[in-house]
Order: structure tokens, then C-alpha cells, then sequence
């Protein structure tokens, strides 16, 4: 196929055919140890997360040295509210960050990058992003998935050597994956990459590219046709930004986080050296889905920085403004919500600093508890931002500027909310975390009875899954019915002034109801388990709140041994289990009572039409135009609004 081809249309793609383009990109085996994985089969592993690793003396000193540096740039070099109120950073700012080797965090040293751990790479991002949302965004979308990281796990040292120098001092980066019409399906992927001698010819369009408008490298995800010397699939490469047929057409604008440079990047006939090809053809969405098992972290990181605010703000707040002859903080309905703000930040705490060393230490497989930490973070960190508006009343509705303007505080709560809402969306919505989560769960269900429930296996295929699956849970099930949970002795080292050793027998205890909750729903739906997506998601929800409660209780014990406010630890860490323990009954209470089926029901009326009359009565000021814009390939109409920043 020769480079001036006009790419396919975007491909055809039947249910089944987009989960097999996923379960192809996902890793198949699992190497190392993974703490979730075990709690959602109903072994409480806590060996593996207990006593709490610690980065080595030298890293931390390094981390410290570092984070010293860029508190006091930001305390004194941004201006958030300017940033909010001209949707940008200003360029100086960009500047002085790339000055200070921050672009440069999870690079090695060898590559010119500080080469920081993801503890302390995340503990930036957080007092980067408190300083200003978007500076966290900046940072994160160049190093956690544009150019360094994808090179760092799939590069060659070549492309190493050409690449990371530049990221990690005067390039910024950028991941472009969506599409107009492609979200959380990929096998539907349009943008194509076609051979054409040494070189790709890369033709499409790409949304939402958070760093695009800025950006001077990019990892691009294309497919490339099937053909002689060419096994295809989609691909990643690396692009320079300023290559002919390169345009950014838009600078997207957002509710929230509205100092980041998100645009849409068109590609026409740009021609990429297959030296910058990114591991082998066909490899892209592995390399894209690895790249996030870790790259997902640095969104806990910022939930956190969100979680301390708000506490510090509620606490502030509360304590100065007196109703009915006593500070709000002592009335029992706003009291509650601080203790919630308080609680659900040491846990946010705990889950995101034992994820990232877990990462750091690279002794366990971390791909489900990063993408517990993303979806628990993300939830939590909303749900607390808006605990905080409601607690700030009136004001916390109010922009800061027009606090500012009447003479008060400037308090941006209702920026906060804003700024949050995307974090339930990207790097993986809620929903898609829930399925990719409860995948992941079920394997080893999947790897021995699979077969059984898959239609399209042969009779012969099913006996042989038959008999692994009796012998699996022969030896599996029996383990579920007692354990360490019950006696009441168990975990002992947890019990200093405040008793969480009854927490983690709980936490142990209800991971083997959670796994016996799992294999009745095989059991009852067996290959319809998949469309059971409420069912499955709080499966999910039940696994975060445990993995939350073992991480607070491990973070309490690893303080109190230090010396470093233990026995206020503690009680946070009691708390916060307490809380959780009541989510975690009402969850397992709506897995078989809810409206799932009926709720069903009602959407095949809702589209069919059957209650149209219901939305009588408005005018709608959404106005014309197509729900999805058109990304038919072919050279931009658009002034090019890109801005490299030098």
C-alpha cells in the first residue's frame, strides 16, 4: 500500500471483536504477587504490604531536596488565580519548571532527569497541583503517559538516548490515544499508520490531547494495515510535534482545569521514521494500558493534595464561623463531614504512598491496586470537594474572585469541585475502572472455568475446563469458610491505645465473603456475568474500600512504629474504617437488591421513545450541530494553534 492510499474508514467492530482487541492488550500472566488480586479471591495477604515498605535513605533525601525547591517556586513564582482566570500558565512559569527539572522527575539521571521515585514524583505533583490543578496536569500528562514513561518500560536505549534528554529539560510531552469517536473502545482506532519504505505514514484525528496545544514530542497510537512483512495493529509512535501535516486545530476549553493546553491534533500524510516506532507492530494499546498501571497514580497523588486542602479549609472555616452560639464545627451535621474530610484523607494517604511503593520496590504486580487507587481517589476526593462547598455554605458556591472582591478570602471550593470532576472521566472512567478491575479479579475463575462459559467453545473444550475448574475449586472454596478473621487474637501488633486488629479480621473476613459473593455470581450467571455491570462494579467498590481500610491500618502502625503522630493515626485510621465498614455492608446489600433489571427496562423506554412526553415543557439551548464531530482523514481547514513554549 503505497503512502498516498487514502486510509479505510473507521473499522466495523462487533462486541466481541472490541473484547478481544482488549483482552489481547492486557498481560496475560501475572509473574509477581499482587495484594488485590489475592484479597478479591479471598486471601488476605497482608505479608505483602506489611510492615509498609519505606523508600531507601538516599531517595528520600533526594525527594526531600527536591520538594524543598519547587514549594518554594510555587509559593512564590505562580499565581493560581491568574492561571484561573486566563485559563494558561504563563510561559515564564513553564520556563522555570523545565529550569527546575520538574519535566524531568521520573527520568533517570543518566537521561539528565532527576530520576526521583514515584513516592516523591507523586508527593511533587500533589504540592505542584495544590499550587495550581493544571501545573499538576502539565507535569503529570508529560511524564506519567506521554514520551518518558512509554520509553522508559517498551523503548529501545536509542530511542532512550534521542529522547528522554529532551523531555527532561526543554521538551514537553503528549499522549494521544481518543478519538472523536473513540473512547474506552480502541479496537475501533481510526487513525491509521501506513508503511511506506523507512518510514509510517500517519493519517487521522486525535481529541482530547491533554499537552497537545504545547507539546513538541507526542505518543501517537495508530493502526497499521496487515500486509506482507507487516503484522499491523495498533502501534505507538513517537512524533514531533512541528512535523509537516502535524496541526493542532483546537484548544479545548472545560469546566474545570481550565490552565491546561487540551486541544485536537490532526495528522495529514506526516511521515514517521520507523526508528520511532515504540516496541513492536501491534503492541500500542499493551504499551498504552502498561503505561497506566503506574501512570494512573499520579491522579491519587493529586485527590490527595485536594483531601488536605479541603481539611484545612473545613477546619479553618469552621472553627471562625459561629451559628447559634458556637463555632459550626460543633454542630453535629457539619462535624460530621469534617471527620469524613479528615478520615478519607489519611486513608486517600495511605492507599496512594503504599501503591507508589509498591511501584518503587517493583516486588509485586501493582495493576490493581493503581487502578484501585484511581477510581477510590477519584470518588472519594469528589465527594469530599463537595462536602467542603456544603460546609462553606453560600461561599462555597461563590468564585473566589468575587469573595476576593467583597473583602473576604478568596477561597476556590467551588474551583476545587470543578477542577475534580474530570477525574472521575479520564485515564479511565468509573464505570470502565469498574470492568477493568472486575476483569482482572475474576481471572483465575476466567483461567479455569472460562472455557465453560463461552459459548463458542466446543464440547471437548468445555469437559477440559470442566475438569480444571473441579479441580481448582475443590482445593479453593473449602479455604473460604474459615480464616485468621475469626480469632480473636489475630493481627495483635495492631492494637496500641486505638484496636484496628478488629478492622483487618473484618478486612479478612469479608474478602472470603467477597470471593464466595464472586462464584455465586458465576455460578448463577455464568457468561452473562460480563453484561451484570452494576453487579460487577460494586464488586469493585467493596475491593477498593478493603484494599483502603488494609492501607490505612498498615500506614497507622508504619507512623507509630517512626514516632511521627502515631496515636493521632490511629485514631484517624479507626475512624476511617468505621466509615468504611457502613459503605461496605450497604454495598454488599445492594449486590442483590437493587433495580438493575428494572432499571433496564426503563432505558429500553427511554430510547425507544416511550417517555418522550417527559421532556415536554423546555426549550433546549444546546442548539444544531452532529454529536460527534467529523474526523474524516484528509489535510486541515484550521489555522495550525499550536505553541511550543522555548
Amino acid at each position: 500500500m503505497s503512502a498516498s492510499t487514502t486510509p479505510s474508514s473507521r473499522p466495523a467492530v462487533t462486541e466481541r471483536e472490541a473484547r478481544e482487541v482488549a483482552e489481547a492488550a492486557r498481560e496475560q500472566h501475572w509473574r509477581k504477587p499482587s495484594f488485590a488480586k489475592e484479597l478479591f479471591l479471598g486471601r488476605f495477604r497482608l505479608d505483602l504490604i506489611h510492615p509498609h515498605p519505606v523508600p531507601e535513605d538516599e531517595a528520600a533525601e533526594r525527594g526531600e531536596e527536591f520538594l524543598a525547591k519547587l514549594r518554594d517556586f510555587v509559593e512564590t513564582k505562580v499565581d493560581p488565580a491568574l492561571i484561573e482566570r486566563e485559563a494558561r500558565i504563563p510561559d515564564e512559569v513553564i520556563a522555570g519548571l523545565k529550569e527546575l527539572g520538574a519535566f524531568g522527575m521520573k527520568i533517570g539521571t543518566r537521561y539528565g532527569g532527576l530520576g526521583l521515585t514515584q513516592v516523591y514524583y507523586n508527593k511533587a505533583l500533589a504540592l505542584a497541583g495544590s499550587a495550581s490543578p493544571a501545573i499538576g496536569v502539565l507535569l503529570s500528562a508529560h511524564q506519567s503517559i506521554g514520551v518518558p514513561q512509554p520509553l522508559k518500560l517498551f523503548g529501545t536505549e536509542e530511542q532512550r538516548e534521542r529522547f528522554l534528554p529532551r523531555c527532561a529539560r526543554t521538551d514537553i510531552s503528549a499522549f494521544l490515544l481518543t478519538e472523536p469517536d473513540v473512547g474506552s473502545d480502541p479496537a475501533r482506532l481510526a487513525t491509521t499508520a501506513v508503511p511506506d519504505g523507512d518510514d509510517y505514514v500517519l493519517d487521522g484525528v486525535k481529541l482530547w490531547t491533554t499537552n497537545g496545544v504545547v507539546a513538541d514530542l507526542l505518543v501517537v497510537m495508530a493502526r497499521v494495515p496487515r500486509s506482507e512483512g507487516h503484522r499491523g495493529g495498533i502501534t505507538a509512535f513517537v512524533v514531533e510535534t512541528n512535523s509537516p501535516g502535524v496541526t493542532v486545530e483546537n484548544r479545548n476549553a472545560f469546566m474545570g482545569l481550565r490552565g491546561i493546553e487540551n486541544g485536537v491534533t490532526r495528522f495529514h500524510q506526516v511521515r514517521v521514521p520507523a526508528a520511532n516506532r515504540v516496541g513492536e507492530e501491534g503492541q500500542g494499546l499493551k504499551i498504552a494500558l502498561t503505561t497506566l498501571n503506574t501512570g494512573r497514580l499520579s491522579l491519587p497523588a493529586s485527590c490527595v493534595a485536594a483531601g488536605k486542602w479541603c481539611l484545612k479549609i473545613a477546619r479553618e472555616w469552621s472553627a471562625a464561623r459561629e451559628q447559634w452560639g458556637k463555632p459550626v464545627a460543633h454542630h453535629e451535621a457539619v462535624g460530621s463531614k469534617i471527620s469524613f474530610i479528615a478520615a478519607t484523607t489519611f486513608a486517600l494517604e495511605a492507599v496512594t504512598d503504599l501503591a507508589s511503593q509498591m511501584a518503587d520496590e517493583d516486588r509485586n504486580d501493582i495493576r490493581i491496586e493503581g487502578a484501585l487507587a484511581k477510581l477510590y481517589a477519584s470518588e472519594m476526593a469528589w465527594t469530599m470537594a463537595d462536602e467542603l462547598v456544603q460546609i462553606r455554605g453560600g461561599r462555597g458556591f461563590e468564585t473566589a474572585e468575587s469573595l476576593r472582591a467583597r473583602g473576604e478570602r478568596g477561597v476556590p471550593a467551588e474551583q476545587l469541585l470543578r477542577d475534580l470532576r474530570i477525574n472521575r472521566i479520564f485515564e479511565g472512567s468509573t464505570e470502565i475502572m469498574h470492568l477493568l478491575i472486575a476483569r482482572e479479579a475474576v481471572d483465575a475463575h476466567l483461567s479455569v472455568a472460562g472455557d465453560l462459559i463461552d459459548p463458542e467453545k466446543s464440547l471437548g473444550d468445555k469437559a477440559k475446563a470442566g475438569a480444571n475448574a473441579g479441580a481448582f475449586y475443590a482445593k479453593w472454596l473449602p479455604k473460604l469458610v474459615a480464616g485468621p478473621g475469626q480469632l480473636p487474637t489475630s493481627y495483635a501488633e495492631f492494637k496500641h491505645g486505638v484496636d484496628l486488629s478488629g478492622h483487618l479480621r473484618y478486612v479478612e473476613r469479608t474478602s472470603r465473603k467477597l470471593a464466595r459473593s464472586t462464584f455465586y455470581a458465576m455460578s448463577r450467571w455464568q457468561g452473562r456475568l460480563e453484561s451484570k455491570q452494576g453487579f460487577l462494579g460494586r464488586i469493585v467498590d467493596i475491593g477498593a474500600e478493603l484494599f483502603a481500610m488494609s492501607a490505612a491500618c498498615v500506614r497507622a502502625e508504619l507512623l507509630r512504629s517512626q514516632g511521627d503522630h502515631g496515636r493521632e493515626a490511629y485514631q484517624l485510621a479507626d475512624v476511617f474504617c468505621r466509615q468504611a465498614r457502613i459503605r461496605i455492608e450497604e454495598l454488599f446489600t445492594r449486590l442483590w437488591t437493587n433495580t438493575d433489571d428494572l432499571d433496564r427496562k426503563v432505558v429500553k423506554g427511554v430510547l425507544s421513545g416511550t417517555y418522550a412526553w417527559l421532556e415536554q415543557g423546555i426549550v433546549d439551548p444546546s442548539g444544531d450541530g452532529p454529536w460527534i464531530a467529523d474526523a474524516t482523514p484528509g489535510p486541515s481547514r484550521k489555522e495550525n494553534v499550536h505553541r511550543p513554549i522555548r
